[in-house]
């Protein structure tokens, strides 16, 4: 059975939405992931994501085009960042078909985890008025750093629209077990992010920056299990976050964004398994 796919937006930085949208069609690809919060880091498209014009423009993008709108990034847990601002994106995202929200925890203090679990759980109850979930991240050089942190996090919110994103990269920097995977509550896992990454793992923060931002690899190029991985999570939407600055000046985001795609049907369509049965909303 073949998934659908998305394109996330650290594939293709940079890209409006409207862009993006395009890119993602041409490609071949089911979904398209936006970034509807402005981080404010180099490289973002200027201007607000969430005006009406912009709306307009994305939303006839989405029309013209036959895609669909699967998530919205970046929710992040810090203390100088108020939740409250989230909510234009949110209104945004879900106006255009949206159903879930991406978040991680940024803070530098080891002792914050009630502070996570409260600004957790606000942005939880922001998110659920406009239908949407919100999927908590743990890259591997982030406040929750692993799996266990962050079920850690989601068991203490305890709200009906947390969920639990999986990036491959972190699942392989961090050394996590598939036992581990096992444990994790099924309806948590509405979709997955995928890349692949070369076995040695960095031993530095700025290394794993660097791979994590700008040197990913094409599933099946590099040492990641993703046989399984499929085996133990529910099937699942895939979000292609793969961020590749070499392949993306030699192809462009169109040839990378395609040649992303390809790599993932090799490797996902060829997992003859019988999913895991799951409950709760489908991604």
């Amino acid at each position: 059975m073949t998934r659908p796919i998305s394109l996330a937006y650290l594939t293709v930085p940079g890209l409006t939405p409207v862009e993006q949208t395009h890119v993602a069609a041409e490609a071949g690809y089911d979904y398209v992931s936006f970034r509807l919060i402005n981080l404010g880091v180099p490289g973002e498209p200027s201007g607000d994501m969430t005006s009406p014009m912009m709306l307009r423009r994305t939303r006839a993008a989405l029309a013209d085009t036959g895609l669909k709108l699967h998530d919205i990034e970046l929710a992040r847990i810090l203390r100088e960042v108020d939740p409250q601002t989230f909510l234009p994106a949110f209104e945004a995202g879900a106006e255009l078909g949206a159903r879930h929200v991406i978040a991680s925890a940024w803070t530098n203090v080891r002792n914050d985890r009630d502070f996570i679990v409260e600004r957790f759980s606000e942005i939880c109850d922001l998110a659920a008025p406009f239908g949407l979930t919100v999927n908590l991240e743990f890259p591997a050089f982030s406040r929750l750093a692993c799996l266990g942190d962050a079920v850690e996090v989601l068991d203490a919110a305890s709200r009906p629209n947390a969920g639990l994103l999986i990036d491959t990269l972190y699942w392989h920097f961090t050394r996590a077990r598939i036992a581990d995977l096992r444990t994790v509550r099924r309806d948590w896992v509405n979709f997955l992010h995928i890349c692949d990454a070369p076995a040695e793992i960095p031993t530095t923060r700025e290394d794993m920056l660097t791979i994590a931002r700008e040197a990913r690899l094409y599933p099946g190029e590099g040492a990641i299990d993703f046989a399984a991985l499929v085996a133990a999570l529910p099937q699942v939407p895939l979000s292609i976050e793969l961020p590749n600055a070499r392949r993306s000046a030699e192809l462009g985001h169109l040839g990378h964004a395609r040649r992303c795609l390809e790599a993932a049907h090799k490797v996902f369509d060829r997992q003859g398994h019988a999913p895991v049965p799951r409950t709760g909303t489908a991604g």
